[in-house]
């Protein structure tokens, strides 16, 4: 643990005043430190994470992070706040900050470590001492476990005032059980948060601090980024109920089947372990049994992401849909890039050339286009299987997956293609959620999700789509087909506004990848329409990072110096069809910023319908531009898109009195900090 965090690592007087500046701040040590490459891509790495969850809890405590493939070494830097930040914590603002970075491949070691320190975040015993302390090397000693709290605190008086601490989380070094019955009640439970680092351990630490106060037998299992070690079945089988505290699936929801499911949030796992305990001795002693727990929770209840998810069908629908796509995606990425290189090596009649295993020439050029072309049409065949199975599987789990693939591979065969995977990803999930409802004797349950499951929902799932709406389907596919083709003039503008405006109004949420979903699953079977659409996508794409640099660029006055620093990178990273570039922009000052760049996007997308621009890679951005049909044209459309979003952007931030230059003094004073 001494590795990874150093006095260097510790400010023990963070001036910032919002959550973003605290994390540039702490991560300009880590840069200076050698454990961060690219300050600005780390920050986008944090702000992506913070997107999905507030990382605040309550008792005072901040906890940024995120796995970036700009950390070089797992690494923790502290900071802590006099006047207090808020990272959207129910019971104000944090003065513990503590910014968790981990290498994109980090190792499991690393990675346990990491989940320690934030199991001991929830004793107060060890946040007051670092509250106290007044030495960044016996702080950083403190946080590292080379120094017991207990042991006192470096020039600090008896007399320093306690901080609160987090509700609900009794200190595990002094519990107070209540009476422990002959047969005590047993709890197994899960917690599981996005990144995996810090609110999974957190949850698991303060559910068993609770479950100790309350003696209760409790048995957590953390689905970590460390990976995680799956409970003992007899554990399971003997417990009276179970907790879920989770913020992403979990996995293998199929074990917990038959026992009663308190189904919420991670946070509230920390915040108010107490409460869940409670409320699963109240689910048992009433007899609430969950069928099976692969679906949503009986009561329909929760915190967080995940309560919302299973409060709203629509949310969790495009969950489903979305969980396909990201699968889909590499596989797009990989095939469609080869596909394209293939093409700018032996032209487009490479895709009539004959098979290379029995055709292939080492000095020729154009054998090695076929190889590239071969390659990444095999890629790009699992697509459509690839889209349902992981539909099915972020439905139902594992036992979905063989159902879903097989509707997707019957969806190609009777070309149905994209609209028939996304039909059959959905009717595997729900035709395996309604086998595992259906009560079995426990002699079979071993058996049901790998044998029995995947055969019975197969068969119906193939009769579904190969007697009931296969044809339909398909016949919708090829009328979206022929409308693609036969777009032009105001149909195919009005189509381009319409994407542009998908891409840019979330900038990497749900609209943009629907649309951008939309533009991949016609290059499984690309035509003139398709390869329209896809050039429309990827250009309006572009847009927002470019018009948000080019605004920084010629109206810096405008802009925190931050927001100049993200600029900057902001250039690349429109520049390679990376939207998410300029949702620093948006989230700190959203009415300004999302109309503008809509805008933008929505004049860059008609523009490039209009000039007919066709794009048959899925990625790339500039970097394709000799694979683009009508190139120059599509430059263009680029550049008129940032021109008319930069100047909306300048514009609408020009009419508010005086840039935010007051708000720099914080950031110059942490100038040292890099040189530190």
């Amino acid at each position: 643990m001494s590795e990874l965090i150093t006095a260097e690592l510790v400010d023990l007087d963070l001036t910032a005043e919002t959550k973003n500046d605290a994390a540039r701040s702490l991560a300009k040590r880590m840069v200076a430190a050698g454990r961060v490459t690219d300050l600005d891509g780390f920050l986008a790495d944090v702000a992506a994470r913070e997107a999905q969850m507030p990382t605040g809890l309550d008792g005072g405590i901040g906890i940024p992070h995120c796995r970036s493939e700009h950390v070089t070494a797992p690494t923790l830097a502290f900071g802590r706040s006099g006047r207090g930040i808020d990272f959207g914590a129910a019971d104000g603002p944090a003065d513990l900050i503590f910014l968790i970075a981990a290498p994109a491949g980090a190792d499991d070691a690393h990675l346990t470590i990491l989940s320690g320190l934030a199991r001991r975040l929830t004793d107060p015993e060890f946040t007051d001492a670092l509250r106290a302390e007044r030495d960044s090397a016996s702080a950083a000693a403190l946080i590292s476990g080379e120094r017991d709290p207990a042991s006192g605190v470096s020039d600090v008086p008896p007399s320093a005032p306690d901080a609160p601490s987090a509700p609900d989380v009794p200190s595990a070094a002094t519990p107070e059980p209540g009476p422990v019955p002959d047969e005590p009640f047993r709890i197994v439970a899960v917690t599981s948060c996005p990144t995996g680092i810090a609110h999974t351990y957190m949850a698991a630490e303060s559910l068993e601090a609770a479950a100790r106060t309350e003696g209760v037998e409790l048995s957590v299992e953390t689905q970590g980024s460390a990976g995680f070690e799956r409970l003992d079945p007899a554990v399971i089988a003997a417990a009276d109920a179970v907790i879920w505290a989770h913020d992403v699936e979990v996995r293998e929801k199929a074990r917990f089947s038959g026992k009663p499911v308190v189904d919420v949030g991670v946070k509230a796992g920390i915040s108010r372990p107490g409460g869940l305990i409670a409320e699963a001795r109240g689910k048992a002693e009433r007899g609430e049994i969950t069928a099976l727990a692969e679906g949503p929770a009986p009561d329909g209840g929760g915190d967080g992401a995940a309560g919302a998810d299973r409060t709203h069908f629509g949310v969790r629908l495009r969950t489903y849909l979305m969980s396909g796509v990201s699968y889909m995606v590499p596989f797009v990425a990989a095939g469609g890039l080869l596909i394209a290189l293939s093409f700018a090596i032996g032209g487009y009649e490479i895709a009539g050339a004959k098979s290379v295993a029995d055709h292939f020439v080492w000095g020729e050029a154009d054998s090695w286009a076929a190889l590239l072309n071969q390659i990444g049409s095999a890629a790009f065949g699992f697509l459509v299987p690839v889209l349902a199975g992981y539909i099915a599987y972020g439905m139902a789990d594992r036992p979905a997956l063989v159902p879903g693939f097989v509707g997707g591979a019957i969806a190609l065969t009777i070309d149905a293609g994209f609209l028939g995977g996304l039909v059959a990803g959905l009717l595997a999930g729900a035709v395996v959620m309604a086998i595992q409802r259906v009560k079995v004797h426990p002699t079979l349950r071993g058996i049901m999700p790998v044998l029995v499951i995947p055969l019975i929902a197969s068969i119906v799932v193939g009769f579904l789509m190969f007697i009931v709406v296969g044809k339909p389907i398909a016949s919708l596919q090829n009328a979206l087909t022929d409308w693609l083709n036969g777009l032009s003039g105001s149909n195919a503008v009005i189509l381009g506004v319409v994407l542009g405006l998908m891409m840019c109004f979330d900038m990497g949420g749900p609209l943009n990848k629907v649309a951008y979903a939309f533009a991949v699953g016609g290059l499984a079977d690309p035509t003139s329409g398709s390869l329209k659409v896809m050039a429309a996508v990827m250009a309006a794409g572009m847009v927002p990072p470019l018009a948000l640099a080019l605004a920084t660029t010629v109206r810096g006055r405008l802009f925190t110096r931050t927001e100049r620093e993200n600029g900057r990178a902001a250039w690349v990273l429109g520049a390679s069809f990376i939207t998410e570039g300029a949702i620093p922009f948006a989230a700190a000052d959203p009415l300004r910023v999302i109309p503008s760049v809509m805008a933008g996007g929505a004049v860059t997308g008609a523009l490039s319908m209009a000039f007919g621009c066709t794009l048959r890679a899925p990625h790339g951005g500039i970097f394709v531009v000799p694979l683009i049909g009508e190139p120059l044209l599509y430059l263009l459309a680029v550049a008129a898109g940032t021109a008319v979003s930069a100047a909306l952007v300048v514009v609408l931030k020009g009419t508010r009195r005086t840039p935010q230059e007051p708000a720099e003094a914080p950031a110059e004073s942490e100038a040292p900090v890099a040189a530190a």
